[in-house]
């Protein structure tokens, strides 16, 4: 028996609407990029303190670390908070409770008390007002306290006992770094394997290559390091000075509290190697250009952390009085698509000790008379059409000039 058309159009229709009403999901639900861990899944808890803190202000610190404090007060993590990027991102991004448990780790510093979570992703909070909400230590970002108080003692890698307050050894001071930098992914519909707001998975999944290069080149692999718990992320981030953990104390060694990243230009370049030479082609006609970056200082990939920041090499051409006749371009960067599922276009960043060259070449009867070349080197610390998307109006630039040189034709 033959069966009536109008069934098969039925069908078609359900499966279409099923699909349709899928994509349409995809589209409008937020997504959830990372696995909430349990290190970052509640705020710090403050509901025990030293006696003898009279607030839990980084400033109460500084009476006696005046050092450290000096050193806190100009760096990123001082502004976690207040930096005018993140809070367009992250309202963008609807305000999302999660992120203020690494931009604000301490429980005072949240609107709300998180009580629990009614899925079990941990991505929607149960939460309530906070009546110990201070405003002026939210705007403290990450804090002293952040970092240094669990469970009304301090802790830090030397054992005193003499201080006015409960100290807590800890052995390796890398794992305070995990507490927010460590996140990864095993979501179904999500298809990368490190996260934005993870440089631990970085040096985890490049490990075996690092370690590899180290031995080619007889470098003891200092920051090459077997397991997470042994990462060394204070020796480039937090280097080492000889100084008194108080004015008047015993000279030992300490760290300096900067935790310089993309947002210093020295650091960046430090990082990257950049070599712009001419080399033969394989056309007579031809003049070829090779511009090689390495990362030789990073052991994450570079650029790392929030996606959209990337390299960008300019290649111009310049005429008699400097002006530019042409350029072409080549990026550093990783692409990813958001929606309607989450995965890596493309990724091209660079992993520690593996160099990516772009080749450009320059016509030897160029008609317009070229008579240098010149390469340009910048760190973007995100896209401008990200910046033009999420209402970022930037009063600081959003990129530095890490190289520049120029050969002549």
């Amino acid at each position: 028996m033959k069966r009536p058309p109008y069934r098969k159009l039925l069908v078609v229709f359900i499966v279409l609407s099923v699909v349709v009403l899928f994509f349409h999901w995809r589209y409008t639900r937020t997504f959830n990029i990372f696995d909430i861990g349990p290190l970052f899944e509640y705020p710090v808890s403050t509901d025990q303190i030293p006696e003898v803190f009279e607030s839990l202000s980084a400033k109460e610190c500084g009476k006696c670390h005046q050092e450290f404090y000096q050193e806190w007060i100009t760096t990123i993590h001082s502004q976690s908070w207040t930096d005018p990027y993140f809070q367009s991102d992250w309202k963008f991004d609807g305000s999302r409770q999660i992120c203020k448990n690494c931009h604000t780790p301490l429980d005072k510093q949240q609107e709300h008390k998180v009580l629990g979570y009614s899925d079990s992703k941990k991505w929607d909070p149960i939460l309530e007002p906070n009546p110990d909400f201070d405003t002026e230590l939210q705007h403290e970002g990450v804090t002293c306290n952040a970092c240094h108080l669990r469970e009304g003692k301090i802790r830090g890698v030397y054992g005193v006992t003499n201080a006015p307050h409960p100290i807590e050894k800890i052995e390796d001071p890398n794992i305070i770094c995990m507490q927010c930098h460590l996140a990864e992914n095993t979501q179904w519909d999500v298809f990368y394997t490190m996260p934005p707001c993870s440089t631990v998975a970085e040096i985890k999944i490049t490990m075996d290559h690092q370690i590899q290069v180290a031995k080619e080149k007889g470098i003891s692999g200092e920051i090459i390091v077997p397991d997470e718990d042994s990462l060394k992320c204070v020796n480039c981030h937090m280097p080492l000075v000889e100084r008194p953990l108080v004015e008047g104390g015993e000279i030992r060694k300490t760290r300096r509290h900067l935790w310089r990243g993309g947002h210093d230009k020295d650091m960046v370049k430090n990082a990257l190697e950049v070599t712009f030479i001419e080399t033969s082609g394989r056309r007579d006609k031809d003049r070829i250009f090779d511009v090689t970056l390495t990362n030789v200082g990073a052991a994450h990939y570079l650029p790392t952390g929030s996606p959209g920041r990337h390299l960008s090499v300019d290649f111009n051409l310049l005429d008699s009085d400097g002006d530019l006749i042409d350029s072409d371009q080549g990026l550093i960067i990783r692409k990813t698509i958001w929606q309607p599922f989450i995965f890596d276009l493309s990724d091209n960043r660079l992993m520690r000790w593996k160099p990516e060259t772009f080749r450009f070449s320059v016509e030897r009867n160029d008609m317009r008379n070229p008579v240098m070349v010149e390469v340009i080197v910048k760190y973007h610390l995100l896209e401008d059409e990200w910046r033009k998307l999420i209402g970022y109006e930037n009063k600081k630039p959003i990129f530095h000039e890490l190289y520049r040189k120029k050969i002549e034709l």
